[in-house]
């Protein structure tokens, strides 16, 4: 299949399934004439890497981890020894990112708790305005 049918059966816009080829994480064969062939296959490895990308892994990790992954059912399940060592690391990593956020989201809470009674009522009705009136 082409290129546009790839992105309609897998609702990636064709510049991102590019920059998948770009990143090494999608090999469609080429036809003569230069275009891309893509294979029922590659829309399972679509679906695999939107999947990852959703679990907050980037691309250079997905193209070291995609080979080590098989489908079973609606889940992704690991087939090399080594990934589960790998996926621990992403997922600490993505813990630590959590918990920043969370103090960062606790300090902006202090900071808003903070504010005098009449700038608040005027940050609320700013906020509950229909957008004509802001």
């Amino acid at each position: 299949m082409r290129i546009g049918e790839l992105s309609r059966r897998t609702g990636v816009h064709e510049r991102l399934l590019r920059y998948y080829e770009e990143q090494q994480l999608l090999q469609p064969a080429r036809r003569p004439s230069g275009y891309r062939e893509y294979s029922e296959a590659d829309v399972d490895t679509v679906r695999r890497i939107r999947s990852l990308l959703a679990a907050g892994l980037g691309t250079a990790t997905i193209a070291t981890i995609l080979p080590c992954l098989r489908d079973e059912g609606e889940r992704l399940v690991p087939t090399c020894s080594d990934l589960l060592a790998d996926l621990s690391k992403e997922r600490e990593r993505i813990t630590k990112a959590i918990t920043d956020l969370q103090v960062s989201r606790s300090a902006l809470d202090a900071v808003i708790a903070a504010a005098p009674a009449d700038i608040t009522e005027h940050a609320i009705s700013e906020a509950t305005a229909p957008a004509s009136r802001r």
